[in-house]
C-alpha cells in the first residue's frame, strides 16, 4: 500500500494518448488477469470483455463514442458488454466451474445454485439489464488500479451510443449490450489535464461514521 494513493493521485482520465506509445504484452496480461480476478456478485460475472485492436473496427467506433480521440488514439481499446439476459444455463455453468475449479460434487452446490436461480431468474428484464451492467463497472475498477500501479494511463468513458457500438461489433447477435468503454496506453506530453490538480470532495464532506 505505500504506493497506492500516490498512484492513485497520479491517475486521471486522459484526453490526450500518445498514439506511438503501445502497452507490451507482459502488462496487458496483467491487465487482462486484474480484470479476471475482478469480484462480482455472486461470482457470476455476467459480461463479456472485447479486447478492439483492429484500427478499423476503432474508426467506425470513435463517431459512436461521441468522436472521442483516444477511441483511436489509445494503444488499447476494451468494451465492457454486459450479458443481457440471466437464464438457467448461465447459473449452471457456474456451478460447474466451481464444481471443477474446487473439485466438489456439483450435487453440494444445488443449493446455491437454486438460490441465485430465485434471486436472479425472474426479474423483470430492465432489471436484469442493469443488474449485469453494474458488474461490469467492478471490473474496470479493478482495471483502474492495476493500470495506475503499471503507470498505465486509463480513460473510462460512458460518452457513447451502445446501440451503435452494438451493431458495430455484432453484440445483439451474442446476447450482450456495450456498457462501458475504456481507452488504454500512455498520456500525451501535451495533454494539459495531466497537470490538472485533482478535485475530489473532502474526508469530511464524503464520508459519514455512524
Amino acid at each position: 500500500m505505500s504506493t497506492f494513493i500516490e498512484n492513485q493521485n497520479w491517475r486521471y482520465a486522459t484526453k490526450k494518448f500518445d498514439a506511438s506509445k503501445k502497452i507490451s504484452k507482459e502488462d496487458l496480461k496483467t491487465l487482462k488477469e486484474a480484470i479476471r480476478l475482478s469480484s462480482s456478485s455472486y461470482g457470476l460475472q455476467p459480461y463479456k470483455v472485447i479486447i478492439v485492436e483492429n484500427p478499423e473496427l476503432r474508426a467506425k467506433i470513435q463517431p459512436a463514442a461521441w468522436g472521442q480521440s483516444q477511441i483511436v488514439e489509445a494503444s488499447h481499446l476494451i468494451i465492457f458488454a454486459n450479458e443481457t439476459q440471466v437464464e438457467e444455463k448461465t447459473i449452471d455453468s457456474y456451478i460447474a466451474n466451481i464444481s471443477e475449479t474446487r473439485n466438489i460434487p456439483v450435487e453440494s452446490l444445488t443449493g446455491y445454485g437454486d438460490f441465485m436461480k430465485s434471486k436472479l431468474i425472474n426479474l423483470p428484464e430492465e432489471s436484469k439489464q442493469i443488474w449485469t451492467s453494474k458488474q461490469t463497472y467492478l471490473a474496470l475498477g479493478n482495471l483502474l488500479n492495476a493500470a495506475a500501479e503499471l503507470k498505465i494511463d486509463v480513460t473510462p468513458m460512458e460518452g457513447f451510443v451502445p446501440e451503435q457500438v452494438n451493431e458495430i461489433l455484432g453484440l445483439d447477435k451474442l446476447g450482450l449490450n456495450t456498457s462501458l468503454i475504456a481507452t488504454l496506453g500512455y498520456r500525451h506530453q501535451e495533454d494539459a489535464t495531466q497537470h490538472y490538480k485533482k478535485v475530489r470532495k473532502s474526508e469530511k464532506e464524503l464520508f459519514i461514521t455512524l
